[in-house]
């Protein structure tokens, strides 16, 4: 397989389009979901790992609860360092290439992992333990910043244009596999391990154990040829992005319209509809994956197994609803996609969390899983292809990370603050959840009506789709 050949600046056909068989669209499909899983399990490691033993190994001295905040704080941590991340090695992967930045990215955040299990801890070299532990934090949210947007970029440029969505969809996968993996490892040393060996030695074990999916990620994407996209681009020579000065000279020369179009062209107006795409996705992630367990387990009294359980048999069914949502968008289009499942959302939000706080564990189940699917993972399908499509090829890169983790910090960050507060004030209400949720939920359905339909479109145009 082959892409299609590739136009010129003036719209003729490029001589020499660049070829890839479907063992490289393989490679790239296993790379974005490498490299997405590997993200999402050392972010999930560290995540419990914050919960259940870091308060007691590198914040000793302090009580135990505010051990416990200090060790989530420096959780966060890795989050404040994803925009820069983002921002940096976007331009980087638009100006030399996707392929040689995503080997760095990952190289960086495995890297970083691999080194937290190695850390002496506060016992034995005091307060430089956590100062090394938040260094590590930064660099591993650093490289995270721009993965995920690079894997979907590469993806959405690699994959044959009737198949973008379901290719795309990879990306929304490794999440939930990074996220099931970590999750999995930790239940069998909680389970397997006294705590005293937990605490000794075995809190270690994941995070050393994560240098063998890094050393398989990196051996793909060391084999991973460049984006064809990037290569055909005609702002691209020789593998490298020209200057917006060479590029004017050399549009003007060969009157290539497309390119004077896009050096003109308002580069914000691109970014509120892709903005709001990802806003309400990932509102809607931070209140059903993080509040929601919360809310399960303190407010409705249930047993904690049950907040955790459903999370994990929910995201065992995305693995249907990723590729299936993935697949109609490129049936029907993104933007179509969207709005149906925006409106089936919304329609489902008041009857989804009556069955929810109901407390009854087989209506717990059933309300959570289908929400979750529907206003999560859906939706992140839908994502990891529309906001490529949505930036032209000089700046997609950069655009795309910039955007995701800019909305994401704010979404993900205030979402689950402001909602567990209003709970809270209204005596354990489900209603400020279902105001929420639909508050997030209105937003990828405003964002259809600012933006085209950008399935097919041509990924090597330089112009943003708005």
């Amino acid at each position: 397989m082959s892409t299609s050949a590739p136009l010129s600046e003036t719209g003729a056909p490029k001589d020499g389009p660049a070829q890839r068989s479907t063992g490289d669209l393989t490679r790239a499909a296993m790379s974005g979901w490498l490299g997405t899983a590997l993200e999402f399990m050392d972010f999930q490691l560290y995540s419990l790992a914050a919960g259940l033993v870091f308060g007691q190994l590198f914040f000793v001295g302090e009580s135990p609860a505010l051990a416990v905040v200090s060790a989530m704080a420096t959780y966060a941590v890795g989050y404040i360092a994803r925009p820069a991340g983002a921002w940096y090695f976007g331009r980087l992967g638009d100006r030399v290439g996707r392929t040689k930045v995503l080997f760095i990215t990952i190289a960086l955040m495995g890297a970083a992992t691999t080194l937290i299990g190695a850390l002496p801890t506060a016992h034995d070299i005091g307060i430089l333990a956590p100062i090394l532990l938040v260094a590590l934090r930064l660099v591993q949210g650093f490289g995270a910043g721009a993965e995920i947007s690079g894997a979907g970029v590469m993806l959405a440029e690699y994959a044959p244009t009737k198949r973008r969505g379901i290719i795309a969809s990879l990306v929304a996968l490794g999440t939930n596999c990074g996220t099931l993996g970590a999750s999995a490892i930790w239940g069998v040393l909680v389970a397997t391990l006294s705590e005293e060996q937990l605490l000794s030695w075995g809190w270690r074990i994941p995070f050393l154990g994560s240098a063998l999916i890094l050393l398989f990620a990196v051996w793909v994407r060391f084999r991973l040829k460049e984006s064809p996209v990037f290569e055909e681009s005609a702002h691209v020579d020789d593998g490298v992005a020209l200057t917006t000065e060479e590029i004017r000279a050399k549009a003007e020369r060969e009157n290539d319209t497309r390119m004077l179009e896009a050096l003109e062209q308002n580069k914000w107006r691109a970014f509120v509809p892709a903005f709001l795409l990802r806003f309400g996705q990932a509102g809607n992630s931070g209140i059903l994956q993080t509040y929601m367990v919360s809310f399960i387990t303190v407010t409705l009294a249930m047993s904690p197994s049950v907040g955790t359980n459903v999370v994990i048999v929910s995201s065992l069914c995305a693995f249907l609803t990723v590729p299936i949502v993935g697949a109609l968008g490129d049936r029907f289009g993104r933007r179509r996609m969207y709005r149906i499942m925006s409106v089936i959302s919304l329609v489902l939000i008041v009857p989804t969390m009556m069955a929810i706080a109901g407390a009854d564990v087989p209506q717990v189940f059933v309300g959570y899983i289908v929400m979750h699917n529907v206003s999560v993972m859906a939706l992140a399908s839908l994502e990891n292809l529309t906001l490529p499509e949505l930036f032209g090829s000089r700046h997609r890169y950069t655009a795309t990370g910039v955007v995701r983790e800019i909305a994401a910090m704010i979404a993900t960050g205030l979402g689950p603050v402001v909602v567990a507060a209003w709970v809270a004030a209204t005596t354990g209400s489900w209603i400020p959840i279902a105001i929420m949720l639909g508050i997030f939920t209105v937003c990828p359905l405003i964002a259809t009506f600012l933006m085209p339909e950008v399935a097919g479109r041509d990924l090597r145009d330089p112009r943003n789709a708005v």
